[in-house]
């Protein structure tokens, strides 16, 4: 008989084969990292309030760069608690151009700002850890 496969295995197939799993979030398994020690959830980030200097780091679920917004980038990223919207102004996107297009799992410091119950994090470091996720195929969705 074959051995069963271990919860990461399992993971890496669901997200193969479909982009996503109903286990544990890759964050999840990912917390006892020592580049994420410390680091807080979306769901904590958001609870606290606004913040001059905060560090998060999420996988990126979608990219959007629409004509309006003047090279703006605006990212989701999602741990396993929710998501959180960044910003990422212009000249950041020149100089962290691969992170924003090609990263997977993306730690971003900056200011988080709330607004009418809006939160968002105003990227000021961008630094693409998706070495971290191994063969795990995370995909994005992109949108211009």
């Amino acid at each position: 008989m074959l051995p069963t496969p271990g919860v990461a295995a399992e993971l890496i197939q669901d997200y193969a084969s479909t982009g996503l799993t109903l286990g544990p979030h890759p964050l999840a398994l990912l917390r006892h990292h020592p580049g994420l020690s410390g680091l807080p959830t979306a769901e904590t980030l958001i609870a606290r309030g606004a913040r001059r200097r905060v560090r998060y780091i999420g996988l990126v679920i979608t990219r959007q760069r629409p004509g309006s917004a003047k090279g703006t980038v605006f990212l989701t990223l999602e741990d396993e608690s929710g998501t959180l919207n960044v910003i990422v102004w212009p000249t950041l996107v020149e100089r962290a151009r691969a992170a924003v297009i090609h990263s997977r799992l993306l730690e971003v410091s900056g200011e988080l700002q709330q607004q009418d119950g809006v939160t968002h994090l105003i990227a000021e470091r961008l630094r693409d850890r998706s070495i971290w996720l191994g063969e795990l195929a995370v995909r994005s969705r992109d949108f211009g």
